[in-house]
C-alpha cells in the first residue's frame, strides 16, 4: 500500500522507466547483431541493381553497346523500317512457338517488345516443376535464338544476395520468421528507447567527443533521433508486407494445410479471378486486337500478353502495360495497368488502372507498404535518402551494441555470476565480428566476384561460401585476439579491401573509374566511389579514434 492508502502499482520512483531501460538494453543487445546485419544488407539492397551491374562486367559491356546503338538509332530519321515485323506478327510467332514446343503449359506469357518498344521477343511459361522458363525469339523472323554460351558471362549472386539476406537470411521461410521476430524486437527497442531517454531530443543536439561512455551514448542518441521515423516505418512495413506468412490463419481456414493448399492460396492471392479450365477445346483467337484494345483502355504501351489455359474454351487473355518511368516516380503503388478479357467472347473481365491494385483497399495498402519499404518510388533521390538513413540506422545498431560493453567494461555487474567476465568478453568479440566482420564479408563478396574464375562450376555458390567464410574467419579472429587489436586489425582490413576495389576492377576487367566516367556508366562508378568513401571512413576510425 502507498502512503495515501492506495494499492501500489509497482511503477513508483521511476519503476516504469527503469523497466523500459532494462527492456531496451537487453532486447536491443540480443538482437543488435542480427539487426545490424539486416540493416546493413538492407541498406546495400537499395542499390541492388547497380551492384549487380558492377558484378556483371560482361553484361555491362553489352548494355553499353546497346545504349550506343539505341542512341545512334534515335539520331536517325524516324522513317518506319520496312523489314520490321509488326506487334501482331510477333505475337503470332510467339503463339506458334508455344503451340509447337509447350502446348500443355497452363500459362503463356508473351513479351512482344522490350522496354523501349522494340527489340526483343520473349515467351515465358511454367515448366513441369512449376519453375519459370523462357525462350528468346528473333523479332524479325520468329525463330528461336540460340542460348548464350554458358561461359560467356560470369554467374554471380549480384546485388540480389543482399536483398535475400536482408529479408530471409538465405534460409527460406525459417529465415523470414527469424527476421520477423527481429523486426518485432526492433519495434520494442525503439518504443522502450523513446520512453527511457526522456531528454532524447535535447541530447540529439549534444555531442561530447573523447568522453568514453558519454560519447557513445551521444552518438547512439543522435543517429537514433535523426532517423527515428524512418526506423519505425521500415520495421513496421517489413512486418506488413510479410503479413500473410506471419498471420496464416485466414489461408489455413479457407485452404487447409499442405503444399497443394498453399499453392492454391498463393494463386488466389496473386492471380484473383483466374478461370478454371472447361475441358472444351477452342482455338486461340488473334492476340493483336486484344493487345490494341487493352492498350487503349489502360493508357499504357503493351508490355506482355498473358494467356491462361490456352486452347481451352475458358481461356483468359490479360494485357499488361509498361510503366512510364517519370509517371511511376510519383506513385506509391508500382503496379502497371492491366486489362483482362474472356478469349471466347472478347468480354472485358477486369480493368486495372496504372497504380491501382486488384482486390480493393487492403491489397492496395499492402502494395503501398511494399513501395515504402523497398523505395520503389521517387527515383534516385529517394534511393539515396533511404541509403543514408539506412547507414544511420546501421550506426544506431552498432553504437548501441558497443555502448552496452563500454558501460560494463571493467566492472562486471555479476549479471551472469562467476561467468560474467567470460560472457562480456564473448559479447565484445561478437560486436567485432558482427560490425567489422560482416562489413569485411560484404566487400569480400565483390572481391570474390572478380577473383573467382569466370567459368567456375557453381560459381554463385562459391561467392556465397566466401561471404560466409570471411564472416566466420572474422569471428574466429575476434575471439582469439585482444579486443583493441581485433577492432583495429579488422577495421584496417576493411579499409584496404574497400580502397583497393577499384584497382582490382581495373586490373581484372580493364575497366577503370575514369573509363566508367567517360562512357557515362554511373552505376559502376557509383559502386567504386562508395567503396572508396567507406574505405576512407574505416581508415579514419582505425587511425583517429581508439577502437571501442
Amino acid at each position: 500500500m502507498s502512503k495515501q492508502g492506495k494499492p501500489s502499482t509497482g511503477m513508483a520512483d521511476g519503476g516504469f522507466r527503469q523497466a523500459m531501460a532494462w527492456l531496451h538494453t537487453w532486447c536491443g543487445l540480443w538482437f543488435s547483431w542480427l539487426l545490424f546485419a539486416i540493416f546493413l544488407t538492407g541498406t546495400l539492397a537499395v542499390f541492388a541493381e547497380p551492384i549487380t551491374h558492377w558484378m556483371s562486367p560482361e553484361h555491362r559491356a553489352e548494355e553499353a553497346a546497346e545504349e550506343a546503338a539505341h542512341a545512334a538509332q534515335a539520331a536517325k530519321p524516324t522513317a518506319p523500317d520496312p523489314a520490321a515485323a509488326s506487334r501482331g506478327q510477333r505475337l503470332e510467332w510467339a503463339v506458334a512457338y508455344m503451340a509447337q514446343h509447350h502446348p500443355k503449359a497452363s500459362m503463356w506469357e508473351l513479351w512482344p517488345a522490350d522496354a523501349k518498344g522494340g527489340g526483343g521477343l520473349t515467351a515465358y511459361w511454367f515448366d513441369e516443376n512449376r519453375q519459370y522458363a523462357s525462350a528468346r525469339l528473333d523479332p524479325a523472323s520468329g525463330r528461336p535464338l540460340p542460348a548464350e554460351a554458358a561461359d560467356a558471362h560470369r554467374a554471380t549472386v549480384g546485388g540480389h544476395h543482399f536483398v535475400d539476406f536482408h529479408y530471409q537470411l538465405h534460409a527460406g521461410n525459417v529465415g523470414l520468421w527469424i527476421v520477423g521476430v527481429a523486426a518485432m524486437a526492433m519495434l520494442v527497442a525503439l518504443v522502450s528507447g523513446v520512453i527511457t531517454h526522456k531528454r532524447i531530443f535535447k541530447d540529439f543536439f549534444t555531442f561530447r567527443p573523447a568522453k568514453g561512455q558519454r560519447s557513445w551514448l551521444d552518438a547512439h542518441n543522435a543517429v537514433a533521433v535523426l532517423t527515428l521515423p524512418f526506423q519505425f516505418m521500415i520495421a513496421y512495413t517489413g512486418l506488413v508486407i510479410s503479413g500473410l506468412t506471419f498471420m496464416p490463419a485466414a489461408g489455413l481456414v479457407h485452404f487447409g494445410l499442405g503444399a497443394e493448399a498453399r499453392e492454391q492460396f498463393i494463386e488466389q492471392i496473386g492471380n484473383p479471378g483466374k478461370p478454371a479450365p472447361s475441358g472444351t477445346a477452342m482455338a486461340l483467337p488473334a492476340l493483336e486486337p486484344f493487345a490494341a484494345r487493352g492498350e487503349r483502355l489502360m493508357g499504357q504501351p503493351v508490355r506482355a500478353v498473358v494467356i491462361d489455359h490456352p486452347g481451352d474454351a475458358a481461356a483468359r487473355i490479360s494485357v499488361y502495360g509498361w510503366n512510364d518511368e517519370a509517371e511511376a516516380l510519383h506513385r506509391l503503388s508500382p503496379s502497371s495497368g492491366m486489362a483482362s478479357f474472356e478469349a471466347a467472347s472478347g468480354r472485358l473481365l477486369e480493368l486495372r488502372r496504372p497504380g491501382s491494385v486488384a482486390g480493393g483497399t487492403a491489397p492496395l495498402a499492402q502494395s503501398v507498404m511494399g513501395s515504402l519499404h523497398m523505395a520503389s518510388y521517387g527515383g534516385w533521390a529517394v534511393k539515396w535518402l533511404y541509403f543514408l538513413a539506412g547507414l544511420a540506422g546501421t550506426a544506431m545498431m552498432a553504437t548501441g551494441a558497443i555502448l552496452f560493453t563500454v558501460k560494463r567494461r571493467g566492472r562486471h555487474t555479476g549479471a551472469f555470476g562467476a561467468s560474467s567476465a567470460r560472457v562480456y568478453r564473448l559479447i565484445e568479440s561478437l560486436n567485432v565480428a558482427a560490425i567489422a566482420g560482416l562489413s569485411i564479408a560484404c566487400i569480400g563478396l565483390l572481391w570474390a566476384n572478380r577473383l573467382l574464375p569466370v567459368a567456375l562450376e557453381s560459381r554463385t555458390g562459391w561467392e556465397l561460401r566466401i561471404f560466409f567464410g570471411l564472416w566466420l574467419l572474422a569471428l574466429a579472429h575476434a575471439l582469439l585476439r585482444p579486443r583493441f587489436d581485433a577492432w583495429r586489425e579488422q577495421l584496417w582490413a576493411l579499409a584496404a579491401l574497400c580502397l583497393l576495389l577499384p584497382a582490382l576492377d581495373g586490373l581484372s576487367t580493364g575497366d577503370w573509374p575514369w573509363t566508367q566516367w567517360m562512357r557515362g556508366d554511373l552505376e559502376s562508378l557509383g559502386v567504386a566511389t562508395a567503396a572508396l568513401l567507406l574505405g576512407v571512413g574505416a581508415a579514419s576510425i582505425a587511425t583517429r579514434s581508439h577502437p571501442p
